[in-house]
């Protein structure tokens, strides 16, 4: 009886002693053996890259009067051209969202010296919005109407997908086959006869996260051309936790 536990314990020994050595292969680990076996722990991840097939441009427009009331209704009205600009674009009411309104005092705080406050210069109203549309070979034209409406802010553009999550069906089956082989092989190395799936749970990043496009105004001597935008393609990254129980 004795015999048989030291057998027992000397074996159990051995494979908490192979354990480190696992850990180092491939970002995996390989946790402390249990009566069903140890416990392989590591993630895969899979990249999707597709051309967008929606943008966002933001815009804005910035005014200075010499009242708080003026600045604002300059400025109200200066919104109003470059809201009606986008929509004369085929931009949709509910794709223009306000980003952000600024109202701030304007000191010009230049040669004064000898304890002399600063000169106040009026106050100054800063407004944007951005516009969303799927139509991604008009953002050249779009952005160029923009600036044409009195628009002094732009800001993007930016590409996306309308459903990022759709773009990672494929992405899924991948992981999972590529998961397996990875815990097959991790179980032959360590002289297990097979592997079990224990659990698998999902992180990432479902957000794209494109360079942003180079965006210039081209111009000749004669006439003007519409802006060149490139959306190139975007990129969505997949990740997959796996546990798997190594079998004897």
């Amino acid at each position: 009886m004795t015999k048989q536990l030291f057998a027992v314990m000397a074996t159990g020994l051995a494979l908490v002693a192979a354990t480190p050595a696992l850990a180092q292969q491939g970002g995996s680990t390989v946790t402390a053996a249990t009566t069903q076996g140890p416990i392989l722990t590591f993630s895969v991840s899979e990249e999707v890259r597709s051309r967008p097939d929606q943008a966002s441009v933001g815009a804005g427009v910035t005014t200075t009067a010499p009242t708080a009331v003026e600045a604002m209704r300059a400025n109200a009205t200066a919104m109003d051209k470059l809201i009606a600009a986008a929509k004369a674009r085929g931009i949709k009411a509910e794709d223009i969202q306000t980003s952000g309104i600024n109202l701030s005092p304007q000191y010009d705080y230049n040669n004064r010296g000898d304890g002399q406050p600063p000169r106040f210069l009026g106050y100054q109203v800063s407004n944007s919005v951005r516009a969303t549309t799927s139509k991604i070979e008009d953002i050249g034209p779009l952005l160029d109407a923009l600036v044409a409406a009195g628009g002094t802010n732009i800001d993007g553009p930016s590409f996306g997908m309308k459903d990022p999550d759709a773009q990672l069906v494929g992405a899924r089956g991948t992981a999972i086959k590529a998961a397996e082989a990875k815990a097959q092989d991790y179980a032959r190395l360590a002289g297990f006869r097979g592997v079990e799936l224990v659990s698998i749970s999902e992180g990432g990043s479902f957000g794209p996260q494109p360079p942003m496009p180079m965006v210039r105004m081209a111009m000749d001597a004669g006439s003007a051309k519409a802006t060149p935008v490139e959306p190139g393609r975007v990129s969505n990254t997949l990740t997959l936790n796996f546990q798997y129980r190594l079998v004897k």
